[in-house]
């Protein structure tokens, strides 16, 4: 079984223990925290076992990259402490169990992977995505298994990983351009994490897109709209990539304003909030975003993860902001879509 690579002495001797310290659902000291990362270290009881809403922040606030996250959701399962009631947590793996029923386009060199997420294979397409659109796969054969660390099933994850990559070894791929961050951030982070091989290159679509709309500069007409951007949790699992979110934004003429809710200190959807810590804290969460957004002065709401579009699109119509995806948003810029404006 795949382990954990975790070092102790990282956390022993961290300066600041940004990785609880910065949590937007739980509050310590510094001490304090400190201290109840240790206890996590050393196996011991903390109330973090409890309490944390399995947001992903973590991960991004420890500089020295030793998957406080990961590691709290094995510590949870060796001590059996479930995150969601047990039929919840059952039901994601069951219908994200393999069933043979996947769908792969003509693959040969490089895979456009669409997880197992339909509105994926909708959005990869047109113009920007000519070149690959016909190598898509889809299915839970090809589905990234990050979703079970919401629910402190790490065990799920390792074991499903492995097949999911040694799925795309079959098709002989030389690169894997993820469709979701959450695809991206576990073969990036996740994997590396635990030690499993991947054998080919992942590729963020931010990158391909941002990489295909210079080739297509001449053919951009900016917006001219000023959005709020809704950052999706699994992002927090790759920071590193946050960045090409403005560097897109900018190229299109979209104008993203400061808001209390970004960067850093983003709110994720909440949906899976609901699940793992009820329904007062997501609507709570929810709230405060929206009403970031609207006092920001934004029009639109652009989504990456269509499963935050999904939970928000019409709670931000609602307050008058029209909901769009990023790469619909690109689409528009070169003509390819018509930019819709909630009524």
């Amino acid at each position: 079984m795949y382990a954990l690579k975790f070092e102790k002495e990282i956390c022993a001797t961290c300066p600041s223990p940004d990785c609880l310290l910065k949590c937007q659902y739980m509050e310590f000291d510094k001490d304090e925290a400190h201290q109840e990362m240790m206890k996590l270290v050393n196996g011991e009881d903390s109330r973090v076992l409890t309490e944390c809403v399995t947001c992903y922040a973590c991960e991004e606030y420890c500089r020295r990259g030793n998957h406080p996250y990961y590691l709290i959701g094995e510590r949870r399962e060796e001590k059996g402490i479930l995150t969601a009631p047990r039929a919840i947590t059952n039901q994601w793996i069951n219908m994200t169990a393999m069933q043979g029923k996947q769908m792969v386009g003509e693959v040969q060199d490089t895979a456009l992977s669409s997880c197992l997420i339909p509105e994926l294979g909708m959005l990869g397409s047109g113009k920007l995505f000519e070149d690959v659109a016909q190598a898509i796969t889809f299915g839970a054969e090809f589905m990234c298994p990050a979703v079970h660390t919401h629910f402190a099933k790490m065990s799920v994850v390792k074991e499903r990983l492995p097949k999911v990559i040694d799925h795309f070894r079959q098709l002989g791929v030389e690169k894997v351009i993820c469709l979701h961050d959450e695809c991206y951030g576990t073969y990036t982070s996740i994997a590396p994490a635990f030690g499993i091989e991947v054998p080919f290159t992942p590729i963020y679509y931010m990158d391909f897109l941002l990489e295909k709309l210079n080739e297509m500069k001449d053919q951009i007409t900016p917006l001219n709209i000023r959005a709020a951007y809704q950052r999706p949790c699994s992002n927090r699992l790759i920071p590193q990539k946050h960045r090409l979110v403005r560097e897109i934004m900018d190229l299109i003429g979209v104008e993203l304003p400061d808001r209390t809710y970004q960067d850093e200190n983003s709110l994720c959807c909440a949906e899976i909030l609901r699940a793992v810590s009820g329904y007062r804290l997501a609507n709570d969460v929810q709230q405060r975003n929206i009403d970031d957004m609207v006092e920001c002065g934004a029009s639109y709401c652009v989504f990456n993860c269509p499963a935050c579009q999904s939970t928000l699109s019409e709670k931000v119509a609602k307050r008058g902001l029209t909901p769009v995806h990023i790469i619909d948003l690109c689409k528009a810029a070169i003509g390819e879509k018509e930019l819709e404006v909630t009524a």
